[in-house]
């Protein structure tokens, strides 16, 4: 880690963005020296039933509460997928007919999604960045569409990445969407799939904006030096604070005086 602590990083986005929600550190556990070393070192929570991995992640989003959580705690076979820990099955595969054309279309779609090698995983753990025990592997933000562009703007010019190109799959934003930023090592910004609306609450609609774990702080840091350079996030009018006013470019006719009283 360099300049930045986590806490300070998940400090600017909350104050500079205006989340409503706390950046998600999500965190693959593929050895058991790791793993062994959070569970003794880390206060945690666990499902206590089997959930989707977008319902994992309402805790530390909305909570601030880390979850650690094993395949047995998994009730969800597009996650189990893509994070390697079942191989593909016919029932997979006709779950996704009432997306597709045909059944073809359907097996090829599925097995097109960003996938982690299977077998290897043994445990993901999710928590507000800044309680990260581990450097992230990806950066989950549950945000609205200006936040998700602001954060898109400020990755691709720290990473100097033009055009920024996205991998939307089916039935598996949050699932697949981390997967494909942690395997290509690039930021992803996708809609919430049918699954993570009604199981993950994204109630308000949010996007899914995710960035490598690696790639957090040079896009944190690309934030505070825009700020410093033009005096503001550029989310609100320079100087002002939330909710400012989100107006196009700044428009200076969109601006109100106070009124006299008694109309004078």
């Amino acid at each position: 880690m360099g300049k930045l602590s986590y806490k300070e990083m998940q400090q600017v986005l909350m104050d500079e963005l205006r989340l409503m929600h706390y950046p998600i550190a999500v965190k693959f556990f593929f050895k058991d020296e790791e793993l062994a070393e959070f569970r003794n070192n880390v206060d945690h929570f666990e499902p206590t039933k089997p959930m989707t991995f977008c319902q994992w992640e309402i805790a530390p989003r909305m909570k601030g509460q880390t979850i650690l959580a094993t395949k047995e705690l998994l009730g969800c076979s597009n996650a189990a997928y893509v994070f390697g820990l079942i191989p593909l099955t016919e029932s997979e595969i006709k779950g996704h007919l009432k997306y597709t054309k045909n059944i073809e279309q359907a097996e090829r779609f599925v097995k097109t999604k960003s996938r982690l090698p299977e077998g290897a995983l043994k445990a993901v753990a999710v928590s507000p960045l800044g309680d990260s025990y581990f450097p992230p592997d990806t950066v989950h933000f549950y945000c609205d569409n200006m936040q998700a562009y602001h954060l898109a703007v400020d990755y691709m010019a720290a990473m100097d990445i033009h055009p920024l190109r996205t991998n939307i799959t089916m039935n598996s934003s949050a699932c697949s969407g981390n997967v494909f930023s942690y395997l290509e090592k690039t930021a992803n910004m996708l809609p919430a799939c049918s699954g993570s609306y009604n199981a993950g609450k994204t109630e308000r609609g949010e996007i899914n904006f995710i960035i490598p774990g690696e790639h957090i702080e040079p896009t944190v840091q690309r934030l505070l030096d825009r700020k410093a350079q033009y005096g503001s996030s550029s989310v609100t009018r320079p100087g002002d604070h939330f909710p400012g006013a989100d107006v196009c470019k700044n428009c200076p006719l969109i601006v109100f005086k106070k009124g006299k009283k008694g109309g004078e």
